[in-house]
């Protein structure tokens, strides 16, 4: 793919700030288009997936454009996937909003839930603590911020994966307590911030993803 920007696909299910992700990865050397698009988003050199709003109402968003399947088969053929904000949440195994729990995807064990902190949502910006050997945040550094808005959020990740998954890398943000900011698992990666709404940071961010894909 040397030589070419790669395709990207952002998926349309509904949820998440599509036009804006979609300028960004334009702007960071991708040809990205947002579709609904099963085949599209199957065959794609990087699918990204959005998500704003409860976890209950991505999922159900999710299935009915089979997203959680077309996530599942890219996985199983190692194309790359990137889950941002609440579409990185519905990649656990389960979330829990006011009591009730919702099944997520099911790609990384854990439950996503309520921080606890005095100020919800945590929206604005925030610094991130990367792990040695990052590929997302190679370049990018420590005193960086980004732009996070959310009130719930995964606060752990088992290190015992298996399958097309490799050990996880995990960058870590604070907020009233510590939370989970990124996820590096071979081909699945996300970020509970979005990118496309985090200045230079961000573009670096999004760059160092689409490299992957070259």
């Amino acid at each position: 793919m040397t030589g070419r920007r790669p395709r990207v696909v952002v998926l349309d299910y509904g949820s998440g700030n599509l036009r804006s992700a979609q300028r960004a990865l334009l702007r960071a050397g991708a040809d990205a288009e947002v579709t609904t698009d099963f085949d599209a988003a199957l065959n794609a050199d990087g699918l990204v997936v959005p998500g704003v709003g409860a976890f209950a109402a991505c999922m159900a968003g999710l299935q009915e454009v089979r997203g959680d399947q077309v996530i599942d088969r890219r996985l199983a053929g190692s194309r790359p996937v990137l889950g941002i904000c609440v579409g990185m949440q519905v990649l656990f195994t389960e979330g829990v909003e006011h009591g009730v729990h919702t099944k997520g995807c099911g790609q990384w064990p854990g439950t996503v839930e309520r921080l606890h902190a005095q100020v919800l949502p945590h929206m604005g910006w925030n610094t991130v603590q990367a792990p040695a050997g990052t590929v997302l945040l190679a370049g990018i550094g420590s005193a960086e911020r980004f732009y996070f808005v959310h009130s719930y959020a995964a606060r752990s990740l088992p290190l015992e994966v298996s399958g097309h998954m490799r050990v996880p890398l995990l960058a870590w943000a604070t907020h009233g307590e510590p939370f989970i900011a990124t996820v590096e698992s071979g081909p699945l990666c996300a970020t509970q911030f979005h990118p496309e709404k985090s200045g230079d940071a961000g573009a670096a961010l999004l760059s160092n993803w689409l490299e992957t894909l070259r």
